[in-house]
């Protein structure tokens, strides 16, 4: 897929597009690509120590044909090591029950499934708002065999 980059618009030029509402998907499972990670930091919390994290933003096609961004934050923390793992398995990485050193690099372009949920929050003023998140990261199935099917 390539990234829709937009296009420059000029100090003079006339502007239109006021944006759609956004509407997040429905809950449920589906298939997602890794459209860009980025490097950052988490400083801490009350909960967490400060931690190097990654920033995915993650594309999905909806039921509409039409593409959804997710963003998603990967701590890494010791406390998140599962989510991690899950995450890892999820894109192909990781085997079940094996260590990883993962590869960052190959993260974006990777797909994988996840179960998305409607997240409710307020915005800095106090307005309720809804997006999407991923619940779960699964693991791809294993493939079966039958005798005789090709």
């Amino acid at each position: 897929m390539m990234a829709d980059l937009g296009q420059e618009i000029g100090w003079d030029d006339e502007i239109e597009n006021e944006g759609a509402d956004f509407e997040p998907l429905p809950e449920g499972t589906y298939e997602f690509e890794v459209r860009t990670m980025q490097r950052g930091r988490f400083p801490g919390s009350d909960k967490m120590c400060a931690c190097n994290t990654a920033e995915l933003t993650l594309v999905i096609v909806g039921n509409d044909g039409k593409e959804h961004q997710v963003f998603e934050s990967l701590k890494l923390n010791s406390k998140m090591e599962w989510l991690l793992s899950q995450f890892f398995l999820c894109i192909g990485q990781k085997k079940k029950g094996e260590a990883l050193r993962p590869n960052w690099n190959a993260v974006p372009g990777s797909r994988g499934m996840a179960e998305i949920t409607v997240n409710e929050y307020k915005d800095k003023n106090g307005n309720l708002k809804k997006n999407n998140r991923v619940s779960k990261y699964l693991a791809p199935e294993p493939k079966q065999f039958k005798a005789g099917v090709f």
